[in-house]
């Protein structure tokens, strides 16, 4: 009896290790790779932010010879809020950098006290305006995190500052200095953030400092009776702003690469 249940035991011992080796063995899993983010392709976006503006500004007579009554150049300036538009496009030339062309305008009203260097606030006073402007450049950007792109900006700028009534204390006379409009570059540094609200939305916040070439526009005297030309007042224009707004990329989401 015992040799029996031996017999049966090694012949049942058999049988399960056979069966065991006919059963299908699962495959290890492996997760795949991230998937790349890909910054490439094109965007709009819009939206607000603060500015500043500040000159150097002589007075020149009609030979464009500074007036000899001035104690070197005065400095006025600007502040205000502004609205924004942007379009652009956008490269991944590396799984971490970017780089991009965009142009924007910006739309708003700038204001500072104003007189001119050679009459002084106490003879004329009045209000210069930075009404718009717009730019045009390129960045270079660092992918700190793949929805989070730090940048650098850079390229050529213009703006327009309205005609300047001035009122003085005389009654029916005003000095009123010509509108003009400054070319200049600018530089800025920003950040670029996409947003969960929805696929291909992102925030994004820059810095711009713009510098723009001195312009001379006319400066005129009028009275009741008469016209002058006094001359031209020699303008430098400095311009600071930090803005922000909401972007929408056309093709956030699409892979460049997948590892497996």
């Amino acid at each position: 009896m015992k040799k029996l249940l031996l017999s049966i035991a090694i012949t049942a011992g058999f049988a399960g290790s056979a069966l065991a080796a006919d059963l299908p063995v699962k495959a290890p899993a492996y997760a795949p790779a991230p998937v790349a983010t890909n910054w490439t392709g094109c965007y709009i976006g819009a939206g607000g932010g603060y500015g500043m503006w500040n000159q150097d500004h002589t007075t020149l007579d009609p030979r464009r010879i500074p007036f000899a009554n001035q104690f070197g150049a005065a400095t006025t300036g600007g502040r205000g809020w502004f609205g924004t538009v942007q379009v652009g496009c956008d490269y991944q030339v590396a799984p971490r950098w970017v780089i991009g062309a965009f142009a924007d305008g910006d739309y708003g009203s700038l204001t500072g006290n104003y007189a001119p260097s050679a009459i002084g606030t106490g003879a004329a006073f009045g209000q210069e305006k930075m009404r718009s402007s717009w730019a045009a450049g390129a960045r270079v950007g660092y992918l700190v995190l793949p929805q989070l792109l730090t940048y650098v900006s850079g390229g050529f700028t213009q703006a327009r500052f309205n005609s300047i009534t001035m009122a003085t204390p005389v009654a029916g006379v005003t000095f009123v200095q010509d509108a003009a409009t400054y070319n200049g570059w600018f530089l800025g540094s920003g950040y670029e953030y996409g947003l969960d609200l929805l696929p291909g939305l992102f925030w994004k916040t820059e810095y711009r400092f713009s510098t723009y070439q001195s312009q001379q526009p006319a400066l005129t005297l009028l009275t009741p009776t008469a016209t002058t030309a006094i001359g031209f007042e020699d303008s430098k224009k400095y311009v600071q702003t930090i803005r922000t707004e909401l972007v929408y990329r056309f093709n956030w989401g699409g892979p460049i690469v997948a590892r497996y």
